[in-house]
């Protein structure tokens, strides 16, 4: 796998050319974000905003070269009520799919997820998790800022292995065992790699995890790779190495066999444990996913040019590894 791909000589090429120094990356990405998050608030699974989101990711797509199409999945979850009484209820969601051929039909993967928390209890409701107003700046318009600049920074970059990108809306029911299961065995075998982006503002530093089962000499020239880029632009990023047990959230391609780059950004410690954050008033744990604190006018006020620092540090790392790996050196 990467057959093509060796880590020296990914490493004489440079962190980033001349050109990408010089260019403001991150800021279609964080225009982006800023879009999704004040215009689509409230994209719970099976909501209009989810819809109008998907229809504006697949333009987006379209207008640059993308063979893009949506995708439906039909998720049944249960949702408990104040007085104990479990009730099933179905949604269907929309996801976007973008792609571009390669010489060889081997494919890198870029996924974010789409959607924002949907509300599972009378108590979600009460405790404002989820929602309609609910933008999801971190969760994870995020993710689909920096996955839409990358995309748009390669819409012209000649190819080896293809590229498809994947906002995927239904994550937390089930969204990402679907989209496996309708994944030809002959797809699975050329999917040489999953680079998951997920929260990539608030946490204090960007963090690049691999998969439990993640091939060593693959976790060197992504998640290694990706730690060296942000190093020589003196960007703080760290890695749990092979953290997936530590994200049960990335669990299902890796237990699938498929090569993962879990990209997030988090208060770990370099043993994963949880961290206060010190620059704000209260603990982080204790407002995921509530609409107060997951917007723009959150994190603008407590964390001051968080989202423009965060989004450039992404891009910055991230277009330059996918340009390696889309297109390998030959081995000496």
């Amino acid at each position: 796998m990467f057959s093509r791909l060796c880590l020296s000589a990914l490493l004489a090429l440079g962190s980033f050319s001349p050109l990408y120094a010089a260019a403001k990356e991150g800021q279609f990405a964080e225009q982006q974000l800023r879009h999704i998050a004040a215009y689509f608030p409230g994209r719970m699974a099976g909501s209009p905003a989810e819809m109008l989101n998907a229809d504006y990711l697949q333009q987006q797509f379209q207008q640059w070269g993308y063979e893009s199409n949506k995708r439906d999945f039909t998720a049944r979850y249960q949702y408990r009520s104040q007085d104990g009484h479990v009730s099933d209820h179905s949604v269907t969601t929309t996801s976007v799919i973008a792609a571009r051929a390669g010489e060889v039909p081997q494919q890198i993967v870029v996924l974010a997820e789409a959607d924002t928390y949907l509300p599972l209890s009378d108590e979600d409701r009460q405790k404002n998790r989820g929602g309609l107003t609910l933008q999801g700046a971190d969760e994870n318009a995020s993710g689909l800022g920096v996955m839409l600049e990358l995309a748009e920074q390669l819409k012209s970059v000649p190819l080896h292995y293809s590229l498809r990108f994947v906002a995927l809306s239904g994550g937390a029911l089930h969204a990402e065992e679907d989209y496996l299961a309708r994944m030809k065995p002959e797809e699975k075998k050329n999917t040489l790699l999953v680079i998951k982006l997920n929260n990539l503002i608030v946490g204090n530093r960007l963090w690049f995890n691999s998969g439990a089962n993640t091939p060593e000499p693959v976790a060197r020239q992504t998640r290694d790779r990706a730690l060296a880029i942000a190093r020589a632009a003196h960007i703080s990023a760290a890695t749990l190495g092979k953290a997936v047990k530590r994200e049960p959230a990335v669990e299902t391609f890796d237990k699938a066999g498929i090569p993962l780059l879990s990209v997030r950004a988090a208060n770990w410690d370099i043993r994963g444990r949880q961290l206060h954050t010190t620059n704000v008033h209260f603990p982080l744990g204790s407002c995921q996913q509530q609409a107060s604190c997951d917007s723009l006018a959150w994190i603008d006020r407590w964390l001051p040019n968080r989202i423009t620092r965060r989004t450039q540090e992404s891009v910055r790392i991230l277009l330059p590894l996918i340009r390696e790996l889309a297109n390998p050196q030959p081995e000496a």
